[in-house]
């Protein structure tokens, strides 16, 4: 996915304003989790967003989203954000997230998605992290909802 920071998309400093390189991420990994199951997804939770640049005024943001794993009505997707300088033909990071998002049918409940196929070693050490994230969004959660006074 490509976007090009525009005024209106840019902060005082000339670069894209934070919370619209959120929204670009957010679009991004929901194309990347519905085209993998097919079904209308929606954004459970974002974790490790980390700006490590900006995109400037001017510059192309350009987004890549990849399912990492599939669970059984949900699925986690990397995204990371380049700036590219469409003059020079240079790119480089600006941003990743992590983010998950369920499946959901006709009455807005969890649907099952499909499973993911990990060939590479690549892919497979990739799940396994997810794996890893994944337990430590539930635990995460669960802390949430309890400060919140709703149940378990």
């Amino acid at each position: 996915m490509v976007e090009i920071v525009l005024p209106n998309d840019a902060n005082l400093h000339c670069a894209a304003l934070g919370g619209r390189v959120m929204h670009w991420i957010d679009m991004c990994a929901a194309i990347a989790a519905m085209r993998f199951s097919g079904r209308p997804m929606v954004t459970a939770s974002v974790d490790e967003l980390h700006f490590l640049g900006s995109v400037r005024l001017g510059e192309m943001a350009v987004l890549r989203g990849e399912v990492t794993q599939a669970w059984k009505s949900s699925v986690e997707v990397e995204v990371h954000v380049d700036a590219e300088d469409m003059l020079q033909g240079t790119r480089r990071p600006t941003t990743a997230a992590f983010l998950t998002f369920v499946a959901v049918d006709d009455a807005g409940h969890p649907a099952p998605v499909p499973p993911i196929h990990l060939i590479s070693p690549s892919q497979k050490k990739r799940a396994r992290e997810a794996d890893e994230r994944r337990e430590r969004r539930l635990v995460s959660r669960r802390r949430i909802r309890e400060g919140l006074g709703l149940e378990p």
